[in-house]
């Protein structure tokens, strides 16, 4: 086919071909956070290299960039010790079911001169890391029924739950809800709602249950009745789902009564013999014998007095468990969905690590969870649990989005200055980015290339071709009138990954510029990297006439018999 335009049409129709949003050629920016340049070289503000978030891909660690990383985490870690005075510490990072690294610091009894380090199975006490096993039996239960919804009201569970809620009044014509449904109430009329306070809400900090019963201590020794009759004359501090408010009453409160209600009240043993000897985790529990107390660091005040190993009664399920390094990376990657053993379905999972709630600028968190406290670093949603109980400190923490993890558990209080989870990340999200960035892509070819070979046109203003690359996988080059001059070769490439049936997705091998400057206009390269490709069914001689790209909003790229030919 030959195709003759003067030369002025060619540079006009190639213009605007680059700017017709249906023709892959969009231009847009995404915010994100930028690294920090002490921990990242900054780059040239003109340049912005994307992918920004690039997608997890297997890595045969060691690799020097992580090596490097975790070398500053080890030294960070290590300063932090020390200028401290911590005892102990362990930490542990994993990515998918590869542990990364492991670091173990000072001594499992700062007391005793003779005392060695501590290892990836020394035990500490976990304190509010304990409020993610409540919360797996909350998700547990749900997923076999026992459980009708997550938005269950306490109610249908406790039936004498009753906690006043005068945040809550409502005046006029407001809605209140019933076991039927809405129902309105007169004008000038005043209610108190049914409490809306759901396991849900319970589980995320949500609930506006206080921080505790009223005069009670964490040492309580009470029944679940004995603290129900106790909220009946109490109130809710804040208008369920209205407000992030810590509370370890919430947490104990909904796996007493779900224990009540689907474990024969046993909820220590429904946690051993549901999450802890599924997952093989057994250096983990509640109960502090003789033997466990062998394996512990421990744990000291920040005077350097050795902590007392106080019992949490019925307060157990908010702060009592002890666990290891180890164990706890079994549970990280249940959460980021490599590990052997299945504890909840993928999309459980998933519902259990979305973010719920933007909380106050007074919170210590951005956002809530079920469990977690959540907060944005370098555009990703670090989702972490933390735990301090006296003696003791630890954090689980994830990037679901790297598959990223990291566990710090320390015989002592929190170290003062800049959060040390905060500075790992630092470190480790810029590292992991650069490695998936630079790895090599494992891209599946189709079954049979020959449908999909050949050259194809948008409207006759932007031209392709497919051919066969390297192990069978398939190669879109651009070409046409300039396309050469303009666009870089290694950026009119792309390879097309084979997902299903007919339909294939972009990638870029490397790392790549954003947005393509070509003068005054531009090709936003983001934009195309990962769209799909729709390939039509097959004709009679076996090929397929043509492709949609959807998420371009483009459709109609039509294969064309032979290579176009262009004069000037």
């Amino acid at each position: 086919m030959e195709v003759k335009w003067i030369h002025v049409l060619v540079v006009f129709l190639f213009l605007l071909s680059v700017a017709m949003t249906s023709c892959f050629l969009w231009q847009y920016s995404l915010p994100k956070v930028e690294p920090n340049p002490s921990v990242m070289e900054v780059r040239s503000e003109s340049v912005q290299m994307c992918p920004r978030y690039p997608e997890p891909v297997p890595l045969d660690h060691p690799l020097p960039i992580l090596k490097e990383a975790l070398e500053k985490v080890d030294q960070m870690l290590r300063q932090k010790l020390h200028s401290s005075g911590l005892p102990a510490m362990s930490a542990i990072a994993i990515y998918n079911d590869t542990v990364l690294w492991t670091g173990n610091f000072g001594k499992k009894n700062a007391s005793d001169p003779a005392s060695g380090l501590p290892n990836e199975y020394t035990i500490y006490r976990i304190a509010s890391v304990s409020k993610i096993f409540p919360t797996i039996m909350l998700y547990k239960m749900w997923e076999e029924g026992k459980v009708t919804s997550l938005d269950d009201p306490l109610e249908r569970y406790a039936q004498n739950f009753v906690i006043k809620n005068p945040l809550g009044r409502l005046k006029d014509s407001e809605q209140r809800y019933t076991a039927d449904g809405p129902v309105f109430l007169e004008k000038g009329s005043m209610a108190l709602k049914p409490s809306p306070v759901t396991l849900r809400r319970m589980a995320s900090q949500l609930s506006g249950l206080p921080r505790r019963l009223r005069s009670t201590s964490l040492l309580w020794k009470g029944n679940t009745q004995d603290a129900l009759a106790l909220l009946k004359d109490d109130v809710l501090v804040a208008d369920p789902g209205t407000r992030c408010h810590y509370s370890n009453l919430a947490f104990s409160l909904m796996a007493h009564v779900l224990a009540e209600h689907a474990a024969d009240g046993q909820y220590q043993r429904w946690i051993a013999e549901n999450i802890l000897d599924r997952l093989g985790m057994e250096d983990t529990g509640f109960d502090i014998t003789a033997p466990i107390r062998s394996q512990m660091a421990v744990g000291f005040y920040g005077s350097q007095q050795p902590a007392p190993l106080y019992d949490l009664g019925w307060y157990r399920p908010s702060g009592q468990m002890y666990s290891t390094a180890a164990d706890l990376a079994k549970l990280a990657m249940v959460f980021l969905g490599t590990y052997h053993r299945r504890l909840l379905e993928p999309d459980t999972v998933k519902t259990m690590l979305t973010p719920l709630f933007k909380c106050s600028v007074e919170y210590f968190a951005n956002k809530t969870g079920t469990p977690w406290e959540i907060n944005e670093q370098l555009g990703y949603d670090v989702i972490r649990k933390d735990g301090d109980l006296d003696g003791y400190s630890a954090t689980f923490s994830l990037i679901p989005k790297l598959r990223l993890s990291f566990i710090v558990l320390m015989a002592g209080p929190r170290p003062q200055g800049r959060d040390i989870v905060t500075q790992t990340y630092d470190y480790l999200i810029p590292a992991m980015e650069t490695a998936f960035r630079e790895a090599d892509k494992s891209l599946v070819p189709p079954p049979n290339p020959i449908p999909y070979v050949g050259y194809y046109t948008y409207s006759n203003l932007t031209f392709y071709e497919i051919k066969v690359g390297i192990g069978g996988v398939l190669l879109m080059q651009q070409f046409g009138p300039h396309v050469e001059e303009l666009i870089p070769e290694k950026y009119r490439t792309i390879k097309l990954h084979h997902l299903e049936d007919r339909v294939f997705q972009v990638v870029f091998d490397k790392e790549f510029p954003c947005v393509l400057h070509l003068g005054s206009a531009s090709i936003s390269l983001e934009t195309q990297n990962g769209q799909l490709f729709n390939f039509y069914p097959f004709d009679r001689k076996g090929l397929s006439p043509g492709f949609d790209a959807p998420g371009l909003n483009t459709y109609n790229v039509v294969r064309v018999l032979r290579k176009p030919v262009f004069y000037s």
